[in-house]
């Protein structure tokens, strides 16, 4: 195949996509535009090792992306895209410039759900989504500083976490009656919210932020019940959004994100999408559309998208999986339990707890781990291997930890 491939993202998805179809031999032109001026990098310890640790100078760049060049990829940084022809199949830039493909993969990523409330525009709220953001909150995680943070999601509690570390006065605001309650099972998130409170961070769950204003002593978050808190800093971390900007206005289907089939392909055979900004059917859940923000689904589904490009049919089916750092307690979630019927409980809070769910017919559809890599890290590898297989499991041996998981691979 020797058709021109452009890939608008320089992240996991993109840098994923352009190194697999030359690893499949794709021999025409492939271009990487990148809208951040910073090479490509990982995400994940933007909101923990690169703000707890100074002598780290940037995050771990992505995994092949030094390969780039070498493969005779072009990688183009700091490079934004005005809009996508379909007609004439280019995108042109914001200087102007036509770039014609015959393939284009879209992997824009998501960008940070802003705050909509009064005084959300005028007050000055961090955010954490690219490397720019972590190093703005690198200047003012200092001790003592007192840090307000709306959401209490992964991005909030994991740099609740970083904040205290580095000796900051931490409370978090959530409207949900708990924290993590779109993502965690309940028992490990309250496992969660204990840990964060005896390491000092005050957690407000089932509370609405009615403003945002500026006082005397510095920034001032009044809840809907009238109780008022002022901070030296405030940060939004209430989700993210798929960066669907292009898309919407290329034409493309939309439905929470860019909608593309299990091949990961749009309505226009010459257009994909992967990662964080495209939902698809996921044929390990009867086709149910879902949207996954995971770097690990973000690469899965760049090297997908670029088998997909080179021909192949496959629908993608990789299973779901998320995880999360705060303290040294290590999170892990393997499946969704859109379906859970009957909960198997391996392990206490103190040694590491992992819950497994089992479908009305006793399959293992989904498993979530809670403790130090240590206690949890192998047996939630093994658990990832049998919700791989979906199979049916007494839930009695599989809370006993007297009986190796292992054995169960052997089953």
């Amino acid at each position: 195949m020797s058709g021109r491939v452009i890939i608008i993202g320089a992240g996991e998805a993109g840098v994923a996509a352009a190194l697999e179809l030359r690893a499949r031999g794709h021999e025409g032109p492939i271009t990487l535009l990148g809208a951040e001026i910073h090479p490509p990098y990982e995400r994940p310890p933007l909101s923990k090792a690169f703000l707890t640790d100074a002598s780290l100078e940037a995050p771990p760049a992505i995994s092949g992306s030094g390969g780039l060049g070498a493969a005779g990829i072009a990688l183009h940084l700091g490079c934004a895209v005005r809009r996508i022809e379909r007609a004439e199949r280019q995108v042109i830039l914001a200087d102007g410039t036509a770039l014609p493909y015959d393939f284009l993969l879209l992997a824009t990523g998501a960008r940070a759900r802003r705050l909509k409330l009064p005084g959300a525009e005028t007050v000055p709220l961090h955010e954490l989504r690219h490397l720019d953001d972590a190093q703005k909150l690198r200047g003012i995680l200092k001790p003592h500083a007192r840090l307000g943070i709306i959401g209490a999601g992964f991005i909030g509690l994991e740099l609740a976490a970083s904040g205290r570390a580095l000796g900051c006065e931490v409370v978090v605001f959530e409207l949900a009656p708990r924290i993590l309650a779109r993502a965690v099972p309940e028992e490990l998130a309250n496992l969660l919210a204990q840990r964060h409170a005896r390491e000092g961070v005050e957690v407000l769950t089932g509370v609405s932020v009615a403003s945002l204003s500026q006082d005397s002593d510095g920034w001032r978050v009044t809840l809907g019940d009238g109780r008022a808190f002022t901070f030296d800093h405030l940060i939004a971390g209430v989700g993210a959004e798929p960066d669907t900007a292009l898309a919407a206005a290329a034409g493309l289907a939309l439905d929470n994100g860019i909608a593309v089939d299990a091949r990961l392909a749009t309505a226009d055979p010459a257009i994909f999408a992967a990662g964080d900004c495209c939902s698809f059917p996921h044929a390990r859940y009867g086709g149910r559309r879902i949207r996954l923000e995971s770097w690990r689904h973000a690469t899965a589904q760049g090297r997908h998208a670029a088998s997909s490009i080179m021909g192949a049919t496959e629908p993608f089916a990789a299973l779901p999986w998320f995880w999360s750092d705060q303290y040294d307690l290590h999170l892990q979630i393997c499946g969704l339990n859109f379906d859970s019927a009957h909960l198997a409980r391996r392990g206490t809070p103190e040694e590491g707890l992992i819950l497994f769910d089992l479908d009305g017919a006793g399959r293992l559809i989904a498993a979530s781990g809670l403790g130090t890599i240590g206690q949890i890290g192998r047996d939630m590898r093994i658990a990832e291997m049998l919700v791989e297989r979906a199979t049916i499991h007494d839930p009695a041996v599989l809370a006993d930890k007297a009986r190796p998981l292992k054995a169960l691979l052997k089953a």
